[in-house]
């Protein structure tokens, strides 16, 4: 039998929640095992459950944009999942550079939001088509005179953290030790870090952290 997709639910409105809960529920592969109204809950709930999906708004007690990034840190196996009623484009900028993988404006038909979760759970990215639409359009117009990115721009603190000590030949059992972190949670730091450096392995990893600190 295949393992079910768990899921935490964060949103601070009884009913919509209710439904989005429901919603999910009714399907035989996701399994919700725990909401919360607060962006502290969703930070409490994330390091207890460490679930597949989290679905935050914005609009919660605390901000759910303010806690995305400590998500991350603290459950790196989870996909972070925005479902809010924010269109605002700075919104989503700030939620994917955090580390949000999806951004999704409430009002989604409840069959294509358990489409895009699946989706996501199997490690696509998501944006609503009409505000990546934008956030295209903009980068295109900034593009002549915008700095390029650097390969590490997109690791979180954390992960900039751990690559660090990669590049000093530090293994997952050293580096858990000097974080306080146990080697399961690195192990989940540096399949993230690999996937966002678009590297096969730590000593590419190393290698690439070692050319950045060179320039």
């Amino acid at each position: 039998m295949t393992e079910k997709i768990q899921i935490v639910v964060i949103d601070d409105h009884p009913l919509f929640r209710d439904g989005v809960v429901n919603t999910l529920r009714a399907e035989d592969d996701f399994q919700v095992i725990a909401e919360g109204t607060t962006a502290a809950e969703a930070v409490k709930l994330a390091g207890e459950h460490l679930p597949d999906l989290l679905l935050l708004d914005i609009n919660i007690p605390g901000g759910g944009l303010n806690v995305v990034q400590k998500i991350a840190a603290i459950s790196p196996v989870t996909k972070i999942v925005m479902l809010t009623a924010s269109e605002e484009e700075d919104d989503v900028v700030q939620a994917l550079k955090a580390g949000a993988r999806a951004y999704i404006v409430k009002g989604v038909a409840a069959r294509e939001l358990k489409s895009i979760l699946r989706a996501v759970h199997s490690g696509e990215a998501y944006v609503t088509p009409t505000l990546a639409a934008a956030l295209l359009s903009d980068y295109k117009d900034a593009a002549s005179g915008k700095k390029q990115k650097g390969p590490l721009d997109d690791l979180t603190e954390r992960e900039r953290e751990i690559l660090e000590f990669v590049a000093n030949g530090k293994s997952n059992k050293e580096i858990a030790a000097a974080l306080f972190l146990s080697e399961k949670t690195v192990k989940h730091h540096m399949t993230n870090i690999l996937q966002k450096l678009h590297v096969r392995n730590r000593v590419e990893a190393a290698l690439l952290a070692q050319t950045e600190a060179r320039q």
